[in-house]
């Protein structure tokens, strides 16, 4: 479903995607429904290991689960160490597109093109304090870039201006790649990041 799944989050842009970090976990479905009511095109995961970043969340059950309620599309963020590790078994879970850190991984263009071959779209992120260079090498094999307004791990965080600048670069030297920012988005942040070429801006 990967490529339905893109081709649906491209149409919605922008967008606000929900995170499901702030769900209620114990009745994901009735969750799902009120997002879709509300007018959700797809919804974010937000999957933390303890190691790349100090905090657990959940892993391919919460993802299953899930997949059993919703076509929508299913954009699971892996905050985690080795993304490789989990992304078959996230993909067989029912995730349509995987995001790794691209300070989690030695090559991250590698990690790309093998995350690619799952048959997924795939994104690359990067948190406040990374370059945007650090990235730039692997544009062309991603479909995604989410730039973090706050260090990935923990909700509630304030917003980093310096994801503005991050933004309007990648902006401007990539006009169809889709750009994603994450952390401290409200109806006061949500504007500039717009301006500054956003299309997907993920709420908790």
């Amino acid at each position: 479903m990967s490529s339905k799944a893109l081709d649906t989050i491209r149409a919605a842009a922008p967008t606000v995607e929900p995170s499901l970090l702030m769900c209620d976990f114990g009745d994901l479905k009735t969750e799902v429904a009120r997002l879709v009511d509300a007018g959700a095109s797809a919804l974010h995961l937000d999957v933390m290991d303890g190691q790349f970043v100090p905090n657990l969340t959940y892993g391919m059950p919460v993802v299953a689960g899930l997949r059993r309620h919703t076509d929508l599309p299913l954009d699971v963020h892996l905050m985690i160490s080795d993304p490789l590790k989990y992304a078959q078994p996230m993909v067989d879970a029912g995730a349509d597109l995987l995001t790794f850190h691209v300070e989690a991984v030695a090559d991250p263009i590698d990690v790309a093109g093998r995350i690619a071959d799952l048959g997924v779209a795939v994104g690359i992120a990067l948190n406040p304090d990374t370059p945007v260079e650090q990235i730039e090498p692997c544009l062309s094999t991603v479909d995604l870039a989410l730039v973090m307004s706050v260090n990935a791990g923990f909700g509630g965080q304030k917003f980093n201006s310096v994801a503005l600048d991050k933004l309007s670069h990648l902006r401007a030297a990539n006009p169809g790649l889709l750009l994603q920012i994450d952390g401290g988005i409200d109806a006061t942040t949500i504007g500039p990041a717009r301006q500054s070429g956003c299309d997907l801006f993920v709420v908790g």
